[in-house]
């Protein structure tokens, strides 16, 4: 850990969030002189979109700033593409075009941090942009090979408790993965294996068609829209719901009998936004790809294996038909689209003299991301102090919606 410039600066004016200093968390292992890290086609595929994590954690006696920094450099021993620099490949052979991580020890950023509140407060009364000052992200200025891929705040609370928050690109991360890193680090915080250690390799990704595939419809449309500007896309809004446990039971029992909780949700954000609209509608979905393989990855694998999809409904129906129709969609994606979608980003990003401009992955249409598969509050940095919430986002330039 070395020492950057001091920041005594609230995040923003009337802000409960006072930054205090900077500095650069290293690994204390260091990586082989030369080594690199392989980004896949999905990886380069979101270099318009970052992902942000916050995790709450309730004081406890050995949970401080400083043992925290510590675990935070042992952990990095074992995710040596986080403290690595982005570099982009140009010319050459088709398959070496794309972004690669050189993996040379330069460190990720940390922000050390204090909030004017309690956690207990904090949790009751800060809204969504509030929370967004418990993250600190710079994003890829003009000399990406000296900029900092991976920003982490230490937020302590007037009680002792702590958020910790981390900001990426999600060249490097998608939410999986920068969820159970946060398993990771709390394994190394209590001297511990994690559960899910990182994958940092899958050849498998390393796809080289002997011709272009068609493109996929999803993604076809998408990129058909990207412009230059498209990189500069507006914040979006924020907003923050919170869904009891009892609620969630309440509306299960409304549906049809297996219905997910994915879907329900998911049915009810469509339908609340949409309207009963007559006639069928489309949802795009974000789901995780990791265990629908024939192969699966491990869920620790390092990287993005997030797959775009659309349902189609009527939303007329009702919300039982309408999270049924979600369910139905989901269970009966083929891997073989997600393959066609992985070999279709691999031919267009060897395209030559950077024809195939970067282009939204999220959105702008509703898009609803299933991550009911990450285990985030098994990410116990003290035994028995499980933490009291957490918060995803993962947007444009920068991401502003939880």
């Amino acid at each position: 850990m070395s020492a950057g410039a001091a920041v005594a600066a609230a995040a923003e004016p009337g802000s409960r969030v006072t930054r205090f200093a900077k500095s650069t968390a290293a690994s204390v292992t260091p990586v082989r002189p030369g080594e690199t890290h392989t980004l896949s086609p999905l990886d380069n595929a979101m270099e318009l979109h970052t992902v942000h994590v916050v995790l709450y954690c309730l004081a406890a006696p050995g949970l401080d700033r400083e043992q925290l920094k510590e675990s935070l450099s042992e952990v990095l021993s074992r995710y040596p593409a986080m403290t690595g620099r982005l570099t982009r490949r140009e010319g050459g052979e088709p398959a070496q075009r794309g972004w690669v991580v050189k993996c040379n020890d330069a460190g990720l950023c940390m922000v050390d941090a204090r909030a004017a509140a309690t956690l207990d407060e904090w949790l009751a009364t800060a809204t969504g942009d509030e929370e967004m000052d418990l993250l600190y992200y710079e994003p890829m200025g003009p000399e990406p090979y000296i900029w900092t891929p991976f920003y982490v705040q230490l937020t302590e609370f007037a009680d002792k408790s702590y958020a910790l928050g981390l900001s990426c690109t999600h060249i490097h991360n998608d939410p999986t993965a920068a969820a159970l890193f946060f398993q990771a680090w709390a394994a190394a915080h209590r001297r511990t294996t994690s559960t899910y250690p990182p994958f940092l390799h899958a050849p498998a990704f390393e796809v080289s068609p002997a011709s272009p595939p068609p493109p996929p419809p999803l993604l076809a449309e998408k990129s058909s829209a990207a412009t230059p500007a498209s990189a500069d896309a507006a914040p979006m809004s924020s907003a923050t719901f919170h869904f009891p446990a009892p609620a969630v039971r309440a509306l299960l029992s409304s549906l049809e009998p297996g219905t997910t909780p994915f879907a329900a949700l998911a049915a009810l954000f469509w339908l609340r936004i949409t309207g009963a609209a007559d006639g069928e509608r489309e949802l795009t979905l974000a789901l995780d790809f990791r265990k629908r393989m024939s192969a699966p990855l491990p869920l620790g694998y390092y990287g993005s294996v997030v797959h775009f999809t659309r349902a189609r409904a009527d939303l007329a129906s009702g919300l039982p038909a309408v999270a049924a129709a979600v369910d139905a969609h989901v269970a009966g994606v083929l891997e073989e689209d997600l393959w066609r979608a992985v070999e279709w980003l691999h031919a267009r990003q060897q395209q030559e003299g950077g024809a195939a401009r970067p282009f939204q992955m999220y959105g702008p249409e509703l898009t609803c991301v299933a991550l009911d598969h990450v285990p985030m509050y098994d990410a116990e940095f003290e035994p028995a102090r499980p933490p009291r919430a957490c918060r995803a986002a993962w947007a444009g330039q920068p991401a502003r919606g939880w």
